[in-house]
């Protein structure tokens, strides 16, 4: 099933998360989705469970800005995220060791 809205994403992310990728891990991704449908949300990983909130967080370990469109083509597999980071498309700012544990804790 292909995701239409950021929210469908996010649900699937909760669903579908890998506790044993977060072993020993506590960290806070942020994503800012701009554009239509988009908006602000974060999800707290620690003590082997993952949480979505809807709004920033103060302190996230990671932090993603990027359009609606472009956030749909990586939840999709449509467009590798670290190129889209690569060519100036995708702003991260934090730990980006961190970040790149996303497809292993999130599979979708």
């Amino acid at each position: 099933m292909a995701f239409t809205e950021p929210t469908q994403a996010f649900d699937a992310m909760i669903e579908n998360f890998n506790p044993q990728a977060a072993e020993d891990l506590e960290a806070v991704f942020q994503w800012e989705v701009v554009g239509d449908g988009g908006g602000t949300w974060h999800i707290k990983v620690a003590d082997g469970k993952a949480e979505l909130f809807e709004g920033a967080n103060d302190a996230p370990t990671v932090s993603q800005i990027c359009s609606t469109d472009l956030f749909l083509g990586m939840v999709n597999m449509e467009i590798d995220g670290m190129q889209a980071f690569m060519s100036g498309q995708l702003k991260m700012t934090g730990d980006l060791m961190v970040a790149q544990k996303i497809y292993d804790l999130f599979p979708l």
